[in-house]
């Protein structure tokens, strides 16, 4: 039993996986910035991310259409997921597609979600790094007055001579 909504459903999930893949990619490519201290690209590697991300609700949508539509023709409106779209296919072949499909977006999700968190974790720790090497740089520039004279320099002192 071959339907025309069930290609097309296919071939959506086949879109969702590559786009997936390229969000995988972005990951992977902002990792490899971070680690070797390439801090001048992370932030366009993660505008890429986010237009990858920005791409997702509306592939998520067409994909829900495309269920729904399959349902609809297998006579199971009911199934409104794919896994439930799975348990009703009218086909082993069908079945076997869609299953394919299914592992391959849940192994992505998990690597996705494994990459994820380690670009924050590296991210925080340079974050870190930045923010201890600035202030053992000490530079304070200590206080002034409105015409720019020193009220106070900057530096710790031993004893407080200001009375």
């Amino acid at each position: 039993m071959t339907t025309v909504a069930a290609h097309e459903l296919s071939m959506q999930l086949m879109r969702e996986r590559e786009m997936l893949e390229l969000l995988l990619f972005k990951l992977d490519v902002q990792q490899m910035l971070v680690a070797t201290g390439r801090n001048r690209w992370v932030q366009h590697a993660a505008n890429e991310v986010e237009r990858v991300l920005a791409a997702m609700p509306a592939t998520a949508i067409t994909r829900d259409t495309l269920v729904v539509a399959v349902a609809d023709e297998w006579g199971v409106p009911e199934a409104t997921s794919l896994r439930e779209l799975i348990d009703a296919a009218p086909t082993d072949a069908w079945r076997e597609i869609f299953t394919g499909h299914l592992e391959a977006l849940l192994a992505l999700a998990a690597e996705i979600t494994e990459m994820k968190a380690i670009n924050e974790q590296r991210l925080r720790t340079a974050l870190r790094i930045v923010q201890e090497t600035i202030a053992a740089l000490d530079n304070s520039t200590g206080e002034y007055d409105p015409s720019g004279e020193v009220i106070r320099p900057s530096g710790s002192h031993i004893l407080d001579t200001r009375a």
